[in-house]
């Protein structure tokens, strides 16, 4: 009994000093695994990246759309008296102004009409004269003459007198086909194709016009917007006439900046959406009728918001994150909630705070805790990405 209580602790006491032995080991290779990964780390170059402030701004908020241009006036001029069209006094795509020469219709039969009134017209006054002096003579006559021949000679002058008024209304209706006979352009705008040639006969009656004048100063668009922003946008224009601003169908270039001018009296119920109209002064001529353009409306502005450039906002399996470069210069994953996001720039509701310096290059061979050299990105990088023609 005693020999094998003797070599029962011997095993214990063997069991004891192998696990010792094996736990020294394994601390000491911990050991010196973690010094190799602290020299790798410490041999490691830090990343280059690009960094941004994270800002605090006012930031505006656009409603996207796509609109066609229209022109502000529409007018297919047609003559207004028959004849022979004897000089086009315009050039195809030329600007005019309300009241320039068009065309000139062969005047000569509304100018004999004309020469004819005017004539009627002195033959009448001519009588007329002599009909007072005929009634002056019957009133001096006293009772040498009787009322029979004063009051028909009255009437006689009477007659004479409606009948220049006639005479003025026949020479006032020949002069206006004397000057509808020259084609006159009945508001500023420019001049489409001409659809009739020199030495054709027009006729008053006829549906085809001479040529189409389009208003372009100012010209408006027409665009649409869905029907949930209609409280935004008419609490917008009930302050002011809200920005708008009409861009290239690729939406990289300003074309043109005015004001919304209505909205449609109803919405579409086919589609969901509103129709609204815009008016630009449009005088280096941009816009153009017929026009497809991207357009923003500017509904509201956030005061103070949290705003970063969009290179920095970055998305993943676990939605949208950025990385923040902390005092040490390494980088920390910031997940983010993203609100707003127009014009190379984004808007924050949670992960960031103003101050703070976010990466917005070099991400991909960053991860947290890596070590970083900072430069800060261009301010090209942090303007608009839309530019103006």
């Amino acid at each position: 009994m005693s020999k094998s209580r003797t070599i029962g602790w011997v095993l214990v006491i063997a069991a004891v000093g192998a696990a010792g032995y094996f736990g020294w080991q394994k601390h000491t290779n911990d050991l010196q695994a973690a010094e190799a990964a602290q020299k790798r780390s410490a041999q490691r170059p830090a990343v280059p990246v690009k960094i941004a402030p994270v800002e605090k701004a006012d930031f505006p908020v656009y409603l996207t759309g796509l609109g066609t241009v229209q022109a502000f006036n529409t007018v297919q001029v047609r003559t207004r008296v028959d004849g022979q069209i004897t000089r086009i006094a315009f050039k195809e795509g030329q600007f005019v102004k309300a009241g320039d020469t068009l065309v000139e219709i062969d005047p000569r039969p509304y100018q004999a009409t004309l020469d004819q009134a005017k004539a009627k017209k002195a033959q009448d006054e001519a009588n007329i004269a002599n009909a007072n002096l005929d009634l002056q003579r019957y009133t001096k006559l006293g009772e040498f003459a009787t009322r029979q021949q004063l009051d028909t000679q009255r009437s006689t002058v009477a007659q004479l007198t409606a009948q220049i008024a006639a005479d003025d209304a026949a020479i006032f209706n020949a002069q206006t086909q004397v000057d509808y006979a020259t084609v006159k352009s009945p508001i500023d705008g420019i001049v489409g194709l001409r659809l009739v040639d020199i030495g054709n006969i027009v006729n008053a009656s006829a549906q085809t016009g001479i040529v189409t004048i389009t208003q372009i100063e100012p010209i408006t668009v027409i665009f649409t917007a869905p029907e949930d922003q209609l409280p935004d946008i008419k609490a917008a224009l009930a302050v002011a006439p809200p920005k708008t601003i009409a861009l290239t169908t690729d939406g990289k270039r300003v074309l043109s900046t005015g004001a919304l001018a209505l909205i449609n009296n109803q919405v579409d119920t086919t589609s969901g959406t509103v129709r609204l109209k815009a008016v630009f002064d449009n005088k280096d001529h941009a816009l153009w009728p017929g026009q497809s353009v991207s357009t923003r409306l500017l509904v509201r502005t956030l005061k103070d918001a949290t705003v970063v450039p969009d290179d920095a906002v970055q998305h993943g399996t676990e939605g949208l994150y950025a990385y923040s470069v902390n005092q040490e210069n390494k980088a920390e994953l910031r997940k983010l909630k993203v609100s707003q996001s127009i014009d190379g720039k984004s808007v924050i509701e949670d992960g960031l705070s103003p101050g703070q310096q976010v990466i917005t290059a070099g991400q991909y061979k960053v991860s947290p805790g890596t070590l970083v050299t900072t430069t800060v990105a261009s301010s090209n990088q942090s303007q608009s990405k839309v530019t103006q023609e």
